[in-house]
């Protein structure tokens, strides 16, 4: 049975984070299908935080190495969806 994963990336520090992230992210470039960023919109300022979300494609393994990447990341928050599919 295939899996459609979906991970959720929540950076509480996008200053000191977004490289890393960035790099893990780019690591991993194959595996990304869709990648969406939100960040907060309060005007005049510069959010400090951010979340995206991740379509994942391919090999589950690899799935689990970027996951696994991102949460040795210190400011990063994981979180994932596994939607099973016929």
């Amino acid at each position: 049975m295939k899996e459609k994963w979906v991970l959720g990336i929540n950076i509480t520090d996008r200053v000191s984070e977004v490289a890393l992230v960035q790099n893990i992210l780019a690591k991993f470039g194959c595996s990304i299908r869709t990648r969406l960023g939100l960040h907060g919109t309060d005007p005049g300022t510069n959010a400090g935080c951010g979340l995206i979300l991740l379509e994942l494609y391919g090999d589950p393994a690899e799935f689990v190495k970027l996951e696994n990447d991102l949460l040795k990341t210190e400011g990063i928050e994981v979180r994932k969806m596994v939607f099973k599919q016929g």
